[in-house]
């Protein structure tokens, strides 16, 4: 198979140029504001909805909304993140599920501040990086280079409070193989390592914080909406040894992940498989959602 990707000088880092054609080559897939901003607009009135910035390519296509829901100044809060990687749909769609259904009957136990699409760019294009080749998700870190970490940073250092539990919804696809992976290694002057994808629901702690009692939590509450992804034959999942059922463990702070933003003593990165033949769109929906309130069952009952 040829792994040669159709930008760039095989071994030699991208140029601007290089950057330019590739993002010259991105197609608006989708609307960010009717699937995301209108579904917004619809929610309980009772939510704050806070606009946190905008996208300099185009402040108007791209306004940054978050939602806030804040009552009780003794509750835990709670961080919900989605759509970091904009082509991961059903984080982007199962953090607003958890708004339209659920999130009201904990507002009386909780605070809870949900940024449901974190890289809206992303999202209409159905791609992992932002218009300058970025990954938003290796990118939470002082200095960024990204414009959707650095506001989402921004706007959780706003609020000035410890919070106790931190879901950042994402998806593996098997478009991770054959795209964003292969992209990776070319604009960043290396040789494509080809791996495999999981087959199911994972995922992924903190190494240095990997609390398995919450991650299994939301493995057992997710399994009665799909299956959980078995390791392959190293006991493997995407490379990563299995620390327990359908869980890896990653460095958060190291890699610059949004999971790792916070102080937040429990904290995962979900991860749905929406290419399983045994998937649907909706399921993965409700995968996440089913792992959102695992999550937190689990903290209102620790």
């Amino acid at each position: 198979m040829n792994r040669t990707y159709p930008i760039g000088i095989p071994g030699e880092p991208w140029t601007a140029e290089h950057k330019q054609a590739w993002f010259d080559a991105r197609t608006v897939e989708r609307s960010y504001s009717d699937e995301v901003l209108a579904k917004l607009d619809r929610l309980d009135g009772s939510f704050e909805t806070v606009q946190y910035g905008t996208l300099p390519l185009d402040s108007q296509r791209y306004p940054l909304w978050a939602i806030v829901a804040a009552s009780d100044n003794t509750a835990p809060w709670v961080l919900v993140t989605g759509g970091v990687h904009g082509y991961e749909t059903s984080g982007v769609q199962g953090a607003i599920r958890f708004l339209e259904t659920v999130a009201s009957s904990y507002r009386d136990r909780i605070n809870m501040l949900v940024a449901p699409c974190v890289s809206p760019w992303g999202y209409e294009v159905i791609n992992r990086w932002n218009p300058n080749c970025v990954d938003p998700n290796r990118s939470f870190h002082l200095d960024s280079p990204s414009e959707e970490a650095a506001a989402l940073m921004a706007l959780v250092a706003s609020f000035d409070v410890r919070f106790t539990m931190h879901m950042d919804l994402h998806e593996t696809t098997d478009t991770d193989e054959t795209e964003f992976r292969p992209a990776a290694a070319a604009r960043d002057g290396k040789t494509f390592e080809p791996g495999t994808i999981p087959d199911g629901f994972y995922t992924v702690g903190d190494t240095e914080n990997p609390q398995p009692e919450f991650q299994a939590a939301i493995i057992a509450g997710v399994e009665a909406v799909t299956h959980i992804a078995p390791p392959d034959e190293s006991e493997c999942l995407i490379g990563e040894p299995l620390v327990d059922r359908g869980v890896i463990n990653y460095r958060y702070r190291e890699w610059g992940l949004c999971a790792g933003m916070t102080d937040a003593t429990f904290t995962t990165t979900t991860e749905v498989y929406p290419d399983s033949p045994n998937a649907t769109d909706e399921s993965c929906i409700e995968a996440q959602l089913a792992a959102v309130q695992a999550g937190l069952e689990f903290v209102l009952g620790s």
